[in-house]
């Protein structure tokens, strides 16, 4: 019989989850990390644990995702600075740029490779996969609200676009010396299409 917990105790624990499986993640990325090391950590039965999470992928989602989210909300409170002001594609391209090197700098996401993130999304159910997909279509277009945008575009291919930029980003090494150069070059080719 599950042990019930206020909601105190609740949002305790679900932090706790949360911190110890990023502590995980970053050590030892998804593959190696388990639930019992996770539990161990947080000192809580491995019964427990589902109570919360239905398995360890949707977990380690969710902390990627809330470090995600944070450093969305970061570039839109750029892009909100430099809306107002006389916009040219290259202040653009370089704000864009600047949030997928901080993105390369999360600890979490540095650790990552595009193996184990194929992983992962492979073990979330499609939905949750699907959803995150709106949610940067959602992001995007908001942040694209902030200035004038060609009729054209669409939200849908852009965002399919800013994807496909970070999964090349998994592959820095393979792409090599010039990566910063093919990214921001990429990154311009967007935008010059936006604006």
């Amino acid at each position: 019989m599950p042990k019930s917990y206020s909601e105190q105790e609740r949002e305790y624990i679900r932090k706790r989850l949360k911190e110890e499986a990023a502590k995980c993640l970053a050590r030892y990325g998804v593959r190696r990390t388990t639930v019992d090391e996770i539990v161990k950590r947080v000192n809580i039965p491995k019964g427990t644990f589902y109570l919360f999470y239905k398995s360890k992928e949707l977990l380690l989602f969710e902390v990627i995702q809330e470090q995600q989210e944070t450093v969305n909300r970061k570039l839109y409170q750029t892009i909100s600075g430099i809306a107002n002001t006389e916009l040219s594609a290259e202040k653009l391209t370089d704000v864009i740029f600047e949030f997928y090197k901080m993105t390369e700098e999360m600890l979490i996401l540095k650790l990552i490779d595009v193996n184990e993130v194929e992983l992962l999304v492979r073990k979330l159910p499609r939905e949750i996969v699907e959803e995150h997909f709106r949610d940067d279509t959602d992001t995007i277009e908001k942040m694209l609200a902030l200035f004038p945008v060609k009729k054209e575009v669409d939200i849908k291919v852009l965002s399919a676009t800013f994807h496909a930029i970070y999964f090349a980003t998994l592959h820095k090494a393979e792409i090599g010396e010039q990566y910063d150069e093919a990214l921001y070059s990429l990154i311009y080719g967007i935008v010059t299409q936006i604006i």
